[in-house]
């Protein structure tokens, strides 16, 4: 959900400039002395962060979370998951009670340059849409002049909404509710005609409706959410795993390396495959990593494609298409940086 970075206060940002140069450091060595990694994340977004009734967690924030600490310590279940309201997240990134939050947070300006945090890559890229009833009658959000809408209080969904509107010459009637979960329960009993969050958002939660089949996400975005990872500004080591672990993902389904077939493309004469996978160059040490950083994120979790599939795309109950989210060969905007 995209809350308001403004909204978080002076206080908070006061506690990110507190922040000292020598502590964002050395978010790596805190990691290892520990022993496993901390990342927020979203306790109830299928498909992006969610545990089940024996507190297993699944979705695609979480499987990047597992490839990090897969890169560090060639196990991807050395990391522990916290679970962050919206409100809360970007705090618990600052004060430390966290090493990466991972919780389909929207990459803004105020965010990146006021709060003392860095989004090194956008790991999915989203916008905001609608969700109506079948039986309403409607196909596309300008036909919704006149219509009640519910939306989460404080934020950038509900000025998003506004800007809409306003910029259609439509009138609309606001309905908004402090948590994403009163909003999306108030929809789905009727308290309103139509619901609006992110498009992924609106997927996941369609899948806990009482009758998913009646209803209906229109086909208009109306604004960029480019969701993906944040850290504490000032560890430019850290943020650059967050940053590689990304693009070797990336780059890892550009060559067709899998979890099923990465030891035999080891052996592969491709010289760009040898530089993801550590048999050529010291790239990974070069972020204080091993060789085959990319080879344990590939061997434990898979590349990107693989896991966008199984969390939320056709291989999942969410099934949404690649979209902007392909491959750059594939006319996607999701583009590996070459390691080399």
């Amino acid at each position: 959900m995209t809350q308001i970075a403004l909204a978080l206060g002076a206080g908070l940002v006061g506690a990110a400039l507190a922040t000292s140069p020598a502590a964002a450091q050395a978010t790596l060595a805190n990691v290892k002395q520990k022993g496993f990694l901390q990342c927020g994340s979203n306790p109830g977004l299928a498909g992006f962060g969610v545990p089940n009734a024996q507190g297993e967690w699944s979705g695609l924030d979480v499987d990047f979370c597992r490839a990090i600490a897969a890169a560090i310590f060639n196990d991807p279940t050395k990391v522990r998951f916290i679970p962050l309201s919206a409100k809360d997240r970007f705090t618990a990134l600052q004060s430390g009670e966290i090493d990466v939050l991972a919780r389909n947070s929207t990459m803004t300006m105020s965010r990146d340059t006021q709060l003392g945090l860095d989004f090194p890559v956008v790991n999915y890229y989203d916008g905001q849409g609608f969700m109506v009833r079948k039986k309403l009658g409607v196909a596309s959000a300008k036909e919704l002049n006149g219509a009640s809408i519910c939306t989460q209080q404080g934020t950038t969904t509900e000025l998003n909404l506004a800007d809409f509107f306003r910029g259609n010459n439509l009138k609309y009637e606001v309905v908004a509710f402090a948590t994403a979960d009163e909003t999306f329960k108030a929809y789905d009993t009727g308290r309103c005609d139509a619901f609006t969050t992110d498009a992924s958002g609106l997927y996941a939660q369609r899948l806990i409706s009482a009758t998913p089949d009646d209803h209906l996400v229109l086909p208009e975005i109306i604004s960029k959410e480019p969701l993906g990872p944040s850290v504490r500004h000032g560890d430019n080591q850290w943020a650059d795993i967050v940053r590689w672990v990304h693009n070797a993902m990336l780059n890892a389904e550009e060559y067709k390396v899998t979890k099923a077939n990465v030891d035999e493309m080891m052996k592969s004469p491709n010289p760009e495959i040898k530089r993801l996978l550590g048999a050529e160059g010291s790239f990974g040490e070069a972020i204080g990593l091993t060789k085959d950083w990319a080879y344990r994120i590939v061997k434990h979790v898979g590349n990107y494609g693989e896991v966008f599939d199984r969390n939320v795309g056709e291989g999942s109950p969410l099934k949404i298409k690649r979209g902007v989210n392909a491959l750059w060969t594939q006319g996607g905007l999701q583009y590996g940086i070459p390691i080399r």
